[in-house]
């Protein structure tokens, strides 16, 4: 499965924990309304694909207190973490080692397939995308959040973010055959497959709606996870990634300062 997870170094990293962690504080708020507004059964048997930590699927099992969720991931790390913090949500709330791109489940399985902030990680994400659709139940949902590094936007300084991401992103993508501008991409994607009910919506993580500190975090985690591949895949070195990385977090961090990622949220209804 190497080819499949290119990003295995940096999935299985600390930082990640961190970034996890922060990423659920700063979007949940904006995303629950998006997922309250599905019809669901009213014993909800939802998937979520790509768990990591556990960070979403526990509060999936919060926001759905009669359903049953399965988180599953391939970094057992994550896995044994999530089983420890959220045990207490068990058994409703269980977690599994499987791969998105064979998941172990009969067709139309699930009332809800969730799939956050996995898509830009790995190649092959149409292929994942059909096999989400494929255990989702007739007239049940997608949930996906399909991240979109175009979508950064921070203030200009001495070193200009506009340059790094448009650096960094094209050429990292290419060096791990990814799609790291899938969040613009998901929509085609889903009306190929013939999905129905097709909405794009946006959590908007920005120095007005989330606490500066939050959306800090997710940076420094960025900063100390990948800033070693920004310099092996990219033409900006690490060193300078690491600078890049340490102005856009004082821009945050600036009570004057305005920084904004706009996170597509795409979902979509099985016919």
């Amino acid at each position: 499965m190497t080819d499949l997870n290119p990003q295995a170094k940096q999935m299985a990293d600390e930082s990640m924990v961190r970034n996890l962690d922060a990423q659920a504080r700063a979007i949940w708020p904006q995303e629950m309304p998006l997922l309250q507004r599905y019809a669901l059964t009213a014993e909800p048997y939802i998937l979520d694909a790509g768990c990591g930590t556990g960070e979403g699927s526990s509060r999936l099992a919060k926001l759905f207190p009669r359903a049953q969720v399965l988180g599953v991931d391939i970094v057992d790390k994550h896995l044994e973490l999530a089983r420890v913090r959220y045990e207490n949500l068990a058994p409703r709330l269980t977690f599994e080692h499987q791969s998105i791109f064979e998941i172990q489940g009969a067709d139309h399985s699930f009332d809800l397939t969730v799939c956050r902030h996995v898509l830009h990680s790995i190649p092959r994400a149409e292929r994942v995308i059909a096999e989400l659709a494929r255990v989702t139940r007739r007239r049940g949902y997608l949930h996906l959040i399909p991240e979109d590094y175009g979508m950064l936007h921070f203030q200009r300084a001495a070193l200009d973010p506009l340059d790094f991401w448009y650096q960094v992103a094209p050429n990292f993508e290419k060096g791990t055959g990814t799609d790291l501008f899938i969040g613009r991409h998901a929509f085609r994607i889903l009306s190929a497959m013939a999905l129905e009910e097709i909405k794009v919506d946006y959590v908007v993580v920005d120095t007005l709606r989330v606490p500066r500190e939050t959306f800090a975090a997710i940076l420094e985690a960025w900063r100390d996870g990948y800033a070693d591949s920004i310099g092996e895949l990219t033409p900006i070195s690490r060193e300078s990634a690491v600078a890049y990385f340490n102005q856009m977090i004082a821009n945050i961090l600036d009570p004057r300062g305005y920084a904004v990622w706009m996170v597509p949220v795409v979902s979509a209804r099985v016919p």
